[in-house]
């Protein structure tokens, strides 16, 4: 995977900073380019595990099942704590096996970005499935943005961290040095070009999405 990225990322770069080829055995002997990789990867599927829990258009169970609920100090899925089942227009939570994670659950429901207004009877919590207005796509899609935002700057911290890691070695040769901060550089910007994607067709699918 890095050395096909690399290979992608060495004619962009070329014209952005006029950079020579480096090779992957060069590449690595100076920073850990899996872990790099791998850093990068986990800001992009953060990204997905919040368009997925916190953007869902249709309150679908899917997103009720992983929505994440802090019980005794520990997080779990709501899944792990309920049953859940579908009515007409209505999700309904069987928390017989954990009453003590009532309140949680109920704050979790409450603070989540899908407006919901769960309903508690007993160990039985109801959960009405809203019309989804114009309004609150709109609202979903400025979401949608600001989890976009998010992952770009995780992704800048990371690039960030790793060149002053570079720029902290000693003995490395300018030319050197330069050539591996512009790679780390472009495959900075590759990963934020996937997150913008991802927003693109998160934020189509919120706003065009019809019911």
């Amino acid at each position: 995977m890095t050395s096909d990225l690399l290979a992608k990322s060495k004619n962009r770069g070329e014209k952005k900073q006029k950079i020579q080829h480096i090779d992957y055995n060069e590449f690595e002997q100076v920073i850990e380019v899996n872990k790099l990789i791998s850093q990068f990867d986990n800001a992009i599927e953060r990204l997905k595990d919040d368009f997925t829990q916190h953007l869902s258009v249709r309150s679908s169970i899917g997103a009720i099942e992983m929505m994440s609920v802090k019980f005794e100090g520990k997080d779990f899925t709501l899944q792990e704590l309920a049953q859940i089942s579908r009515k007409p227009k209505l999700i309904v939570l069987n928390v017989s096996t954990f009453p003590q994670a009532i309140p949680d659950i109920l704050k979790s429901l409450m603070k989540n970005q899908m407006k919901l207004n769960p309903q508690q009877d007993g160990t039985t919590i109801y959960i009405p499935i809203l019309k989804v207005t114009k309004e609150h796509r709109e609202m979903l899609s400025k979401n949608a943005k600001s989890f976009y935002v998010k992952c770009c700057d995780n992704v800048r911290q990371i690039r960030n961290k790793q060149i002053k890691v570079i720029k902290q070695k000693e003995k490395l040769a300018k030319d050197l040095v330069f050539r591996i901060e512009s790679y780390i550089d472009i495959l900075s910007q590759q990963y934020m070009s996937k997150a913008e994607q991802m927003l693109e067709t998160k934020q189509k699918e919120l706003v065009g999405d019809s019911e």
